[in-house]
Formats: structure tokens, sequence, C-alpha cells
């Protein structure tokens, strides 16, 4: 004899169930008038008979009869109402949202960047989700299995969000270096993109995180280098004559003969570009600035008028023949300077 389900329902105590098929008595898994299906919030009951899909309840308590059961009581030909007794199977699908779910890039996605040509990105975020259509999944997806969680289905919908991104990073042909800045808008975009791909298998992705946007170390250091160059403009000569005193410093720390071959292979560039520093240094101080090339020094020296040797502007006699020298004079009359050999003032005409 047949055992009857009077009460069908499911108490959810789990954190990833998707689907619950519910536990037949030992004997049969009959149903009539006499049955209640209870059906919680955040839950669908579909009832499948003779392996086609029936009918499907929202959330709410229900007696059964065949007022409620328009697709069941057509296909199981009831002729006396629900007196009698019918086999069917009883899913509850879980329509709560499913949060915190991760996703990553496995492999680099190639693109091409503006500035730097090929290279490669790496992502990773987080992602949420619920069942939109319990038929539909019922249906495409989970087949007539006991139960389905969601380890059974986070691969395939990662690899179909990767496939997404891949397609909105491409499209968009926007620089590595503005990725990170970018984040909300591919964000919106990956997810219009693939919301009609949730809903083909009766699914609705109601969050996506896209939490960081990377490339591989290489690149990094070049932006690290670019930057690095656009913060010092026109100073870049000089922070590689610092570098090569650096590296001339540690070089000389180097132990072994192999550490001094290596120290003064090094410390001849390293001293070479250390003596360019000092070199330019003395170069500048030693420059004429305006106000020293006016201001020239007065000559200090004279010529003997005997034999032409240069002499000091103040002696009297010449150190090399001896003779001595004339002196200046001054007219008597008006004080204008005269040679020493003047007889007669050539402003005045007074005699001297």
């Amino acid at each position: 004899m047949a055992l009857f389900l009077k009460i069908i329902e499911w108490a959810d105590n789990s954190k990833d169930t998707l689907v619950h098929k519910f536990p037949l008595p030992k004997g049969g898994r009959e149903i009539n008038h006499k049955s209640k299906l209870i059906v919680r919030e955040s839950q669908q009951a579909i009832f499948v008979h003779k392996g086609q899909i029936c009918d499907i309840f929202p959330a709410g308590t229900y007696n059964l009869n065949t007022d409620i059961f328009p697709i069941l009581s057509k296909l199981a030909g009831w002729k006396y109402g629900f007196q009698t007794p019918i086999s069917v199977d009883v899913y509850f699908v879980n329509t709560k949202q499913f949060t915190g779910h991760k996703w990553g890039t496995s492999n680099p996605i190639m693109m091409r960047d503006p500035e730097f040509g090929m290279i490669r990105v790496k992502g990773y975020g987080s992602y949420a989700f619920k069942v939109d259509d319990a038929g539909v999944f019922l249906k495409e997806l989970f087949g007539t299995n006991s139960s389905f969680v969601t380890e059974d289905i986070t691969d395939w919908l990662k690899t179909m969000l990767v496939s997404a991104l891949t397609d909105a990073i491409g499209e968009s042909r926007i620089s590595a270096l503005d990725l990170a800045g970018n984040t909300i808008e591919f964000n919106q975009i990956v997810k219009a993109n693939i919301q009609n791909k949730f809903k083909e298998i009766g699914l609705l992705l109601t969050n996506l995180f896209i939490e960081n946007m990377s490339v591989p170390k290489e690149v990094e250091q070049a932006i690290d280098e670019r930057s690095k160059l656009g913060i010092l403009g026109d100073k870049t000569d000089v922070m590689m004559k610092v570098a090569a005193a650096e590296a001339m410093k540690d070089a000389a720390k180097n132990p072994g003969m192999g550490g001094a071959f290596m120290g003064a292979g090094v410390g001849i560039g390293a001293g070479a570009g250390m003596g360019a520093v000092f070199a330019d240094a003395f170069k500048q101080s030693n420059t004429p600035t305006p106000e020293k090339q006016t201001a020239q020094p007065t000559s200090t020296s004279k010529k003997c008028p005997s034999c032409g040797a240069d002499i000091g502007a103040k002696s009297k006699f010449c150190p090399e023949c001896g003779a001595k020298l004339p002196t200046k004079k001054f007219c008597s009359e008006c004080g204008a300077e005269l040679s020493s050999t003047a007889k007669f003032c050539p402003e005045c005409g007074a005699k001297q």
C-alpha cells in the first residue's frame, strides 16, 4: 500500500543549496487531496510528473486539489477530482541571492595597449547571483538530480564572466595605465553583456565586482621608470651621475679578487661620472659672471724706455739695464700732467 505525502515542505538550513528534491517516504510518493504544500520565502516548488515539469508554486501554503494543479490535472487525466492519488516528484528551488563567490583569471588576458603594445592583464573580484526562472533552471541545467549546490555551477559561471571581461577590455582599447580608474565602468559593461547568458539558464547576475586589474611585473617596472622620468624632468643627467657614484661606493665594498676587479671596472666608470660632476661644478664656479666680466683688473706693468723690458709700474730704475725711469711731473701753473722731458706746459705755455 502506498504512503501518502501529507506535509510537503523544505526547511533550508544550508548556505549553498540551489535545488532540493523532496525525500520520498519508503513505499511510495503519492499525493492526494489530503496533502498540504508549504513553500517558504525565497523558495519555489516544482511538481514533475513522469519526467515532465508541471506546476510551479511560489511562497505560500497550499491545500492540494485539482484547482491549483491546472497542468498536472490535465496530464494525469483526473476524472474524479483529486480523490485518486498520483505519483509525482517535488523539487524545491532556492531563489535567494548567493553572494561572495570569487572569480579570477587563471591565465592572463592578452590585450593591445596603445602605449606598451601587447601586454597581459590579470584580474579578480567577486559576484552574486540567484535563480530567476526555476522552470528554465531545472530544465536547462539541473535535470533530475536529487540536489544541486552552488559549487556545481560556479566554475562555469566564472568562465562566462572572464570571457565577458576579456571582450570588454578588448573593445575598450584602454591603456593599462587607466585600468584601475575604470573598474566601475567595466563592472557595468560586463554585467550588461553577460546578463542574457545567465537568463538562458534561468539565473540572474545580481552583482559583479572587479576588485583589481594588474599587469605583469615587467610592465609595472616600466610604468615606474616612466613615472620617475616624468618627475625628474631635466634632472636625469645628474641622477645618472649620482647613481654612478653610488655604484662606485658599493663596488668598493665587494670582497675578494673578483670583487676587486669588478670594483675597479665599476670604479673607473663611476669615477668618470664623479669627475664629470666635479668638473661641471668647477667650471660653473669659474665661469665669469657679468659682474666679473666688467670689472677687469688694470695693467700693473710698463716698459723701460731704454731697453724695452717689462718692469713694474712703480719701479724707478730698470732691473735689466739700470736706467733711471722717468717719473710723472705736473705744470706748476695749471697742474696739467707733463712728460718728464717737457720744458713748457702744452696747456698754458708756462716754462717749466
